[in-house]
Parts: structure tokens; sequence; C-alpha cells
């Protein structure tokens, strides 16, 4: 199959900077544009910028929106620390970002190469707000392939975080018509930095190996002192990149997919349609299920690997 075309809108994030490499191996990544999520804007697009020079890459760097479309910004210090990558002795970056107008980078690029995928791996702020100007990006993109979402929350009970913080954006998306793929939490839980894992990444040579490895380990440590449970924290993003470049690894369905926008204790849940009605409105999104966990890590790992010197 062809390499994927993608641009990843992200908001780095330790999972989002994973997703980074896994993108830069296995992607053709056109770009990188940032969003307010798990840090303030400057801190995800700095973190951006680290990820940029530690792979080396020449891709442009644009920094999104600074808040929800509605909502007041929302953080998760409690997850990725107070700069979003804690944890690792990171290199200042040496490249800057290429504008401030992630939205307008992401229109205009979208006009001028049909067929890209766009891969949110963050609150989806940016993406609704290219949707909304310019309505033609809808049958211009290849598709949506998001992180968000699940069966349950992780933010709320039943909400998930990337679409709890700006779930008016959700809804655009959810809504734009064209192909959308949906990694949720039932799916990324499969997909665990175990401690075995992270050894593996740590035995490998090279600043980034060191740098990820350390990383892996502050997000795992939090994982397991928030859950009951769990043997290694969910890495989440690099699910949104792999099912664009090793589709076999994953099991989907279709189902129609609304976000509730209004609820006391739901805004921000995605409900996924699985009732066996003829009267199910027709799907609007492919949910992944399962991941082949094993080698998918094998995969993550070799990317590491690959750009590690």
């Amino acid at each position: 199959m062809p390499t994927p075309s993608i641009i990843l809108d992200c908001d780095p994030g330790h999972d989002d900077a994973l997703a980074i490499v896994v993108a830069a191996r296995y992607t053709n990544l056109v770009g990188i544009t940032t969003v307010s999520g798990n840090a303030p804007i400057e801190s995800t697009t700095h973190n951006a910028l680290v990820m940029k020079d530690l792979l080396g890459l020449k891709v442009p760097v644009h920094k999104g929106a600074v808040r929800p479309l509605v909502a007041p910004p929302q953080y998760a210090a409690y997850v990725h620390g107070e700069s979003g990558l804690d944890g690792a002795d990171l290199p200042e970056p040496t490249s800057k970002h290429d504008s401030d107008d992630a939205v307008g980078y992401l229109i205009d690029t979208c006009r001028a190469t049909e067929g890209l995928w766009l891969v949110p791996t963050g609150p989806l702020t940016n993406i609704a707000m290219a949707l909304r100007l310019a309505p033609d990006l809808g049958r211009r993109i290849a598709g949506i392939s998001l992180m968000g979402g699940g069966t349950f929350g992780n933010r709320t009970t039943a909400a998930e975080f990337n679409i709890w913080v700006d779930p008016e954006a959700a809804d655009v998306v959810f809504n734009y018509g064209g192909p959308l793929v949906m990694a949720g939490l039932h799916l990324t839980h499969q997909f665990r930095a175990t401690q075995a894992r992270i050894d593996r990444v740590k035995a490998l040579p090279g600043q980034l190996a060191n740098v990820l490895g350390d990383l892996m380990q502050f997000f795992t440590d939090t994982y397991m002192r928030r859950h009951h449970g769990m043997d290694g924290g969910a890495v989440h993003d690099p699910c949104s990149v792999l099912v664009l470049s090793h589709p076999d690894l994953f099991v989907s369905r279709p189902a129609h997919v609304v976000v509730e926008l209004n609820g006391t204790h739901t805004r921000g849940m995605t409900l996924i349609d699985q009732r066996d009605l003829k009267e199910v409105l027709e799907p609007n999104c492919d949910v992944l299920w399962e991941i082949e966990a094993e080698p998918a890590f094998d995969l993550m790992i070799d990317a590491i690997a690959h750009f590690s010197r």
C-alpha cells in the first residue's frame, strides 16, 4: 500500500512525542501543527520543536489554537507534568516554529496537496476551525484519524481528555462527512508501555532513545500511581498514526458516533451506537477496537532505533 501523507496536529505530551517518531518513520510527514491541550500552547509548540530537532526533521511546525472554541482551557499537568514533557533532560530546540497560524497552514496545504490525512492527537480545535473556515477541505483530504473518545472516560467517568477539553470542536469533526477513524481509550489502553518495553528502549544507543526511555518511564510511573492494576502507561497517540501505516494490526468496525455537549456528567462523551436496530443512523466513523500490541510496539521501537544516534 502507498505511504500515507499526513499532517500531525498534536499537543506534546509524552505519547504525542512518540507519535511524532512513528509518523516520521512510517508516513510522509508533511507538517506538524500544535494545539493547547496537555500543556499551554507555548509549551506544546516548544515540545514539538524539541522532537523535530531530536529527529533531525525538516518539516514545518505551525503554532495553533491557544484555547478551545468555547470552554476555558484545561491542561493535563497531572499526567504530563507542567512542561508537558516532564521526566527527561530535554535539549533546547534550535529551530523556530514557522508561523502562529496553524489553521491557515492546514487550509492552504490541504488545498495545495489533496489526499492528505489529518492526524489530530490532541483537542480538535485546529481541525474544527479549518473545517469551518474552509468547508471544501472535507472533500480534499483523505480523511481524519484521531485519538480521542472511547467507551469510557479518563478525565471524567464518561469523557476522554481530548474530547472533553473541546467537545464543540469534536462535534464539528465527527460531523464533517468524510472518512474518520477513532482510536479511543478502549483501544489505546491495550497499547501500554510496560517496564519490559521501556527497558528495550533504554537499551538502544543514542540520545533519542535515552530521552524517550526517560519520558516513557515518567509516563508509566505516573499511570501506575493513578490506576489500579495497569502494568504500564497507555501510549494513546501513536495508534492514530499506525492505523494508517499498518492497518493490518487493527480491528475496526463502522459506527455512528456523536459527542455529548450538554450533559452535566457526560459532556465530552463519545456515544458509539452499537445497537442492532434498523433505525440506527448510518456510520460516520471507523471505530478501532483491537490492536496487536506486541508487533505494534516492535514498530515503535524500531522507529526510535532508526532515529537514535
